[in-house]
């Protein structure tokens, strides 16, 4: 059974993988992303953690993630 946090992960990493977003673009912010996925705040951290330990993405404190 998937966790809240390993869905919105697995999205994520779908849609970055099917070119929805290119290397270097912003992804929209923990709030935005908490309202499209209907998942808290906190669940979206731990999903682009994940993303973010398997260098999907880069996360850059006050800038976003890229």
């Amino acid at each position: 059974m998937s966790t809240a946090y390993q869905l919105v992960a697995d999205s994520l990493r779908s849609a970055i993988q099917n070119g929805d977003w290119a290397p270097g673009d912003r992804l929209p912010g923990e709030m935005e992303l908490a309202r499209i996925h209907a998942v808290s705040r906190n669940t979206i951290r731990q999903a682009l953690s994940q993303l973010e330990s398997s260098n999907l993405v880069r996360r850059q404190q006050g800038h976003g993630t890229f």
